[in-house]
């Protein structure tokens, strides 16, 4: 990014108000590009590689994802990316794909699946950061 953001105010606003949009506005700004310099590729490459599991057709971000964190169709092997998760940090970015790429390999949430998720040695630590997001649903089951 590097640029400059140009915000127009109403003359009649505050400065306690000019302050809280141009924050708003560069939050909401800073939410979109978030995920811009993570390279989704990659990470999944390296996951795969590292745990032993399939590498995907495709994955990339996704704007539609609102109540998901990720989403996976094993038939073309694509993977979507919740782009809320693009300012998340790494770890937990990680343990997302790890959780679609486990998805290659059996598309139900069994035993056989958490197992492969949990190769990956911060998957509970993820877990809680998603829970307290308020973006982990589902218990483990």
């Amino acid at each position: 990014m590097g640029g400059i953001l140009r915000v127009s105010i109403p003359a009649t606003m505050t400065k306690a108000e000019e302050e809280h949009w141009v924050a708003e506005m560069l939050e909401r700004l800073g939410k979109r590009s978030g995920s811009a310099g993570r390279d989704l590729e990659a990470r999944a490459a390296q996951l795969a590689s590292r745990y032993d599991l399939p590498r995907p057709a495709t994955i990339r971000w996704s704007n539609r994802q609102e109540w998901r964190w990720g989403s996976c169709t094993p038939v073309d092997r694509t993977i979507r990316i919740s782009s809320r998760l693009g300012r998340d940090p790494l770890w937990v970015l990680d343990y997302v794909i790890m959780h679609e790429l486990a998805h290659l390999v059996v598309p139900r949430h069994n035993a056989k699946f958490w197992s492969l998720v949990e190769r990956y040695p911060l998957t509970e630590r993820a877990r809680g950061y998603l829970i307290a997001r308020g973006l982990e649903p589902y218990a483990k089951t």
